[in-house]
């Protein structure tokens, strides 16, 4: 069950994130992954999508190398007639097509779903667009969570509105490709047919407001940035601060919890005051419910508290950078190693659950 797309030949033609993404899903759990990127252009773009620290001799930038695990790549002119060939006879043979074009590409450059379906009809081909197949407007991911909202509620009120520092949407709509490829898959299973399956990163961005857009749809409430607080419940994304620096965040989703969370910190009288009696009230007067406990949890060493809060199931977690998240053993598991063009690279797995027979 390690390795279950062995055996299925993909073909990708996406650059950037999204695409790409769905790509080494695939390749990690054992598709054979042909990613065709221009020469005309130097490659993909994100090759050369560098920190300021990261060496230019480098063959590929980080963020290529965290979306492009296990893949064999080959730099190809679309346009030249022997080049274009060459990936319609490796589409043939495949069972799946990865795409990205531009409203129009695909008819120009003679890829389009049509045109494959004739000389592949068991082909699963799968596109991902902007802002839906007929738009013609240029996508990029702050763009969209400007435009679904995303940024309107994101950081606190005395900022400007913030978009979230990992490109999500077209995480969003990676995952949504995914789910639609392997129901597809599950279909031509069934049928031996193959299918265009398309995502818009609109779609994706709108899809993922979850309880955000019902808050909104049915109790027409539209949030304000507040941070990591949550709207429904207090003292939820609270952050507060340790003796010692250390940076708690509390996530009280029950009663229970919330009662858990005061006899640990000696606040048993808080039980009586009829501010923080219910969930509703406690939203109601969070910032005070937060003075309070800010002024006990600072009176404390904070891993020694968080250890007692988790031993009585009180749900807290510390703020920690990403060199501290990766010194955690469970992280570290999750990370795939490659050489890409002779350079040594690493990334975070994307296919992270697990099967059992």
């Amino acid at each position: 069950m390690n390795k279950p797309f062995e055996g299925l030949k993909v073909v990708e033609l996406a650059a950037v994130l999204a695409g790409p993404a769905v790509g080494s899903f695939f390749a990690e759990l054992g598709a054979e992954v042909l990613k065709i990127e221009n020469k005309t252009t130097g490659g993909d773009v994100t090759r050369s999508w560098r920190l300021v620290n990261e060496s230019k001799e480098n063959p590929v930038s980080a963020y290529y190398s965290a979306v492009n695990y296990g893949k064999q790549v080959l730099l190809l002119d679309l346009k030249n007639s022997d080049d274009k060939q060459l990936v319609l006879d490796e589409i043939k043979s495949a069972d799946l097509l990865i795409t990205n074009f531009k409203k129009g590409d695909d008819v120009k450059f003679g890829f389009d779903y049509e045109l494959i379906k004739s000389i592949n009809p068991e082909l699963i081909y799968a596109s991902i667009n902007g802002y839906g197949e007929e738009s013609e407007k240029v996508a990029f991911d702050v763009v969209l969570q400007a435009e679904t909202g995303l940024m309107s509620m994101n950081g606190n009120s005395k900022e400007e509105p913030t978009k979230m520092p990992v490109a999500f949407i077209d995480l969003f709509a990676a995952h949504q490709l995914k789910e639609g490829v392997l129901v597809a898959l599950l279909n031509r299973y069934k049928t031996g047919k193959g299918s265009h399956v398309s995502v818009s990163l609109y779609d994706a961005a709108i899809a993922s407001l979850a309880n955000q857009a019902t808050n909104y749809l049915m109790n027409n409430h539209i949030p304000k940035p507040i941070g990591s607080l949550h709207p429904n419940i207090a003292p939820y994304g609270e952050i507060v601060n340790s003796a010692d620096g250390v940076k708690l965040v509390l996530a009280i989703g029950s009663q229970a919890q919330f009662l858990g969370l005061l006899k640990i910190l000696g606040l048993e009288s808080l039980m009586e005051d009829a501010r923080f009696l219910t969930n509703a009230n406690r939203v109601k007067y969070r910032t005070e419910l937060h003075e309070l406990l800010k002024a006990e949890v600072i009176k404390k060493k904070g891993i020694e508290l968080y250890d007692e809060l988790i031993s009585k199931k009180v749900p807290v977690g510390i703020i920690k950078n990403l060199e501290q998240v990766f010194e955690a053993p469970e992280a570290k598991g999750l990370l795939l190693n490659q050489e890409i063009e002779g350079m040594q690279t690493t990334r975070v797995a994307t296919a992270i659950f697990k099967i059992r027979e």
